[in-house]
């Protein structure tokens, strides 16, 4: 719970349409999941655009940070494997 009165802030996750990702569309805060879930509903999907959402708490998510974009995000060279270049295309295949 935060010092603010305000509850645990959520972060909230939509699906649109069945079979397609669930995104990050915002954050809402509720006291616990319940709540949250249906503070999310209320939110984010009021024209009926959801038919899936997820909450998390903010406090639960762990990311990167901005001073490792470079280091972090470069290919990794000692694994020659995970290059497109690394392996062999058969004759006839159209779509990989």
């Amino acid at each position: 719970m935060s010092n603010n009165n305000q509850g645990t802030l959520w972060e909230v996750f939509v699906q649109t349409k069945p079979g397609l990702p669930h995104k990050h569309c915002g954050s809402v805060h509720a006291p616990d999941k319940e709540m949250a879930i249906q503070n999310a509903r209320d939110v984010y999907t009021r024209r009926s655009e959801g038919t899936s959402i997820w909450v998390v708490p903010a406090e639960a998510i762990t990311a990167s940070s901005p001073e490792d974009m470079g280091s972090f995000f470069e290919p990794a060279n000692d694994k020659v494997y995970r290059h497109p270049t690394f392996y062999h295309v058969p004759e006839g295949v159209k779509y990989l």
